[in-house]
């Protein structure tokens, strides 16, 4: 992934394949996490909110390591669509081919849902946090939480899509339901807890 970003969207809004929204979707995410560590980092310290201290610190560290973990997805994204966009262009000239291409397309859409899955299983873990931090951050960040589990919401069912463009096309139709299964409950539950935190977000703003 592009250390600069504006040389990122820059090659995000270009005819290359990659970045994409599989990426975008773990981008979001570790944007999402990293307002969870700058709530907790506005919030320790502070005399008021001391009984959450421990709490606080432990949350702090969760949210950094999911970050660093949403940040590397993104680029994990990138990497693993480049041998299914190879797969598109092999030759089936022959049966022996037509079994190659099949073969390898199967692998590479496996390869390239895992890694939104594991996307999607990230920003459910920022939900987590953000819910916590909801009752415990301090209130001069509350919409820090808001937009952060909005991030994290976004890059949950955005990450869904991606493992769902994939495996509408696995001819392993166990392995695809799966996946769908999974990622679906994944998203049931994300959706369901980020806009209890939201809505509890609006109503201590109030």
């Amino acid at each position: 992934m592009e250390n600069n970003i504006e040389l990122y969207i820059e090659k995000l809004g270009s005819k290359a394949p990659t970045p994409g929204g599989g990426g975008v979707a773990a981008l979001a995410g570790a944007l999402g996490a990293a307002l969870a560590s700058m709530v907790c980092n506005l919030t320790i310290g502070k005399p008021k909110y001391a009984q959450y201290e421990n709490e606080l610190k432990a949350v702090l560290e969760s949210a950094e390591n999911l970050s660093k973990k949403m940040l590397a997805l993104a680029g994990e994204d990138e990497t693993a669509f480049e041998p299914l966009s190879r797969a598109y262009s092999l030759p089936t000239e022959t049966d022996e081919q037509k079994a190659y291409k099949e073969k390898v397309m199967e692998d590479s859409l496996k390869i390239a849902a895992d890694v939104p899955l594991r996307a999607a299983k990230g920003a459910f873990d920022v939900i987590v946090l953000m819910e916590r931090l909801a009752t415990r951050g301090s209130k001069l960040v509350i919409s820090d939480v808001g937009v952060g589990v909005q991030m994290a919401r976004a890059a949950l069912l955005s990450a869904s899509l991606n493992v769902k463009i994939n495996t509408k096309l696995m001819k392993d139709r166990f392995v695809a339901d799966i996946l769908n299964d999974e990622i679906e409950y994944v998203v049931n539950e994300g959706v369901k807890l980020a806009d209890e935190v939201y809505n509890t977000v609006l109503e201590m703003m109030k």
